[in-house]
């Protein structure tokens, strides 16, 4: 009986700790982000995918931060994760169109940005212009 009522003391102690450092990670990340602290965001974002998995704006900004470090092989592995996650996240099926397309990856490039163009609502400008980057470099 006392043990129970040790544990149960101990939950309520650690609860709210936990369940309120959950939005303080990402915020500290995006914070860190801002001001160009890429490694220290990329631990707060991770930070944030321990306790919420499902963080699909966590995997986004990762996935910005290994742009920003030039590693595509992350950059596309978080992308493809937050389109998991969200098959319709503009922002991400726009920056994997725009990485294949650096790859020279036309096909897959088109595939997704005539995806972007069926679910698009902020994304659809960019589109329009990614349709006629891809066409012209791919005519090269």
């Amino acid at each position: 009986m006392i043990n129970k009522i040790i544990k149960f003391t101990i939950i309520l102690f650690f609860l709210p700790n936990i369940l309120f450092a959950k939005p303080e990670f990402f915020e500290e990340g995006i914070s860190l982000f801002n001001k160009k602290k890429f490694e220290d965001a990329k631990f707060k974002f991770e930070q944030d995918i321990v306790y919420n998995p499902k963080s699909e704006l966590s995997y986004l900004y990762l996935s910005k931060i290994f742009n920003e470090q030039e590693n595509k092989i992350l950059e596309e592995q978080n992308l493809e994760t937050v389109m998991l996650l969200n098959p319709r996240n503009e922002e991400a099926i726009y920056s994997l169109a725009k990485l294949k397309l650096s790859e020279s990856d036309y096909e897959k490039s088109r595939e997704l940005n005539k995806r972007l163009k069926l679910i698009c609502d902020i994304f659809c400008n960019k589109s329009d212009q990614l349709k006629i980057e891809i066409e012209n470099l791919s005519k090269k």
